[in-house]
């Protein structure tokens, strides 16, 4: 039964936005990560069916369910593997099985459908989840892409080499490629699993989506740098960044959940992350001038989002119009705050901005407005062959989707600085610091007089003036020097 509580306690945080869904099952700390995620998942993708076939059986009022867990129990009843728990909560709820049957084949009957999943709404139908590849980072920290690669033909995998377009990814059975953007990154077919293989357990291979590489992989901090990665957890892409710095330099990586936390110190030491310094706090109360952050030039900025772009995570149902778009408004609100933040670190030359959602507001909307605000910054184009660009007017960007990149669907902008904060406006032509006092003719002659031939050359070369007044100045001075010279050698 303990799935079951776990799994309703997660979809109703989900249901009020406390928090994407693949965040709240990682903070669950449950046994079974993935049976958790899979029954959460599913359960919100019928979550409006569902609630139809509860109300119109009056479920709750008969068990004195909620309604988040009875979801949760319909679903495994009805459409997934069925009942897993046992006592009175298993015994109430196949008193009630045959009429819960009976609402769901009426249901499908009023629809003229045949099967559960064409009850869904027709967005959820077009993206699968599981039509998706399987990708496998290769964690460069514990092994090599050749190493790995062995490991996996003689493990029964057959290798065809490296992907030279998007139609090379759809594979089946036990193939495998080497994907075409990203070296360290093979590609499988959809179901291939990983969970209890050698490699993901000793840390060799990292389950991560492509799009999920993609921020870490065009940041591309070099080996002995700083980095910050500011929302950091689970820590895929934290783990990303210290294989790509060889675990050299230093890696600043924070978040405010300090049970997240703990879950991607776990995830770290399995990758043999060392060059980490994690930090339980809030990233907008970092203070950016502070002596450790003082050679941070490179940041990696994914905050928290709407999640829209999780295959997984959509529900087209649920959410009233106002309430989305105010929702939207807020994640936006919080963004841009997060980024003009991270602009502020005085050493800072590149920065990667990314999010899993697909709406403009959290994306090239937050983009735009923190370009207003920070002209020193402009934007770095991006992977010229990739198939999905950021929409107009900021093609430089990139996008992801299942349909176009066969990935989740994502965001990624590359910032970098061109100029110091203050030199593109409000900085006079010659700045009252560096403003230089003219001496007089007599007392230049007089300083002259004491210079080196070579000191004199230097001082006299910018003098290319030809009128008759300096002609006469220069006269004045070669006697002056003549006559002291004629003075020293009378004494």
């Amino acid at each position: 039964m303990a799935l079951y509580i776990k799994a309703a306690e997660i979809l109703q945080k989900a249901e009020m936005k406390q928090g994407a869904l693949k965040t709240l099952v990682y903070d669950s700390k449950f046994p079974s990560i993935k049976q958790l995620f899979a029954l959460v998942c599913e359960t919100q993708k019928f979550s409006s069916i569902l609630q139809e076939i509860i109300e119109s059986t009056k479920l709750l009022k008969h068990t004195k369910l909620k309604m988040t867990l009875a979801k949760v129990l319909v679903y495994d009843l009805l459409i997934g593997q069925g009942l897993k728990c046992g006592g009175t909560w298993k015994a109430k709820m196949m008193k009630h099985r045959p009429r819960l049957q009976a609402e769901l084949a009426r249901m499908k009957v009023r629809r003229k459908v045949s099967r559960n999943e064409d009850l869904l709404p027709a967005s959820a139908q077009q993206t699968p989840r599981n039509q998706l590849p399987r990708y496998v980072r290769v964690n460069t920290l514990k092994t090599s892409v050749e190493d790995a690669v062995d490991y996996l033909k003689r493990d029964g995998f057959s290798y065809l080499g490296q992907a030279l377009k998007l139609d090379n990814l759809t594979l089946k059975n036990k193939d495998f490629v080497m994907d075409l953007h990203l070296p360290e990154l093979l590609v499988f077919s959809p179901k291939t699993e990983f969970h209890d293989h050698f490699l993901y357990k000793a840390g060799h291979i990292i389950l991560q989506d492509k799009a999920s590489c993609l921020p870490a992989y065009l940041l591309d901090p070099p080996p002995g740098s700083h980095v910050i990665d500011a929302c950091a957890a689970p820590g895929n892409k934290t783990s990303h960044l210290a294989a790509i710095m060889k675990n050299r330099g230093r890696l600043f990586a924070f978040d405010l959940d300090g049970k997240r936390l703990a879950t991607m110190s776990t995830l770290l030491l399995r990758a043999g992350v060392t060059c980490h310094q994690l930090a339980n706090q809030d990233f907008l109360k970092v203070d950016t001038n502070g002596p450790q952050y003082k050679d941070v030039e490179y940041i990696l900025l994914d905050p928290s989002c709407s999640g829209s772009g999780m295959v997984c995570l959509r529900d087209d149902s649920t959410a009233h119009p106002e309430e989305e778009k105010a929702r939207l408004a807020s994640l936006a609100s919080f963004q841009l705050k997060c980024l003009n933040h991270s602009l502020r670190f005085p050493r800072l030359k590149r920065l990667v901005y990314s999010t899993c959602s697909i709406h403009s507001q959290e994306n090239e909307e937050v983009i735009a407005a923190c370009l207003q605000q920070n002209p020193n910054f402009r934007l770095v184009p991006l992977l010229g062959q990739w198939p999905e660009r950021g929409l107009e007017p900021l093609p430089q960007c990139l996008r992801a989707s299942t349909t176009k990149t066969l990935t989740q669907g994502f965001f990624v902008a590359l910032l970098e600085k061109v100029c110091d904060a203050g030199t593109l406006k409000e900085k006079p032509a010659v700045p009252k610091s560096e403003t230089v006092d003219v001496l007089p003719a007599p007392a230049v002659a007089e300083e002259n007089a004491e210079l080196s031939d070579t000191e004199k050359l230097m001082f006299t070369a910018g003098d290319t003036t030809d009128d008759s007044s300096s002609k006469k100045k220069r006269r004045k001075r070669k006697k002056k020097k003549k006559a002291a010279k004629a003075e020293l050698n009378l004494k």
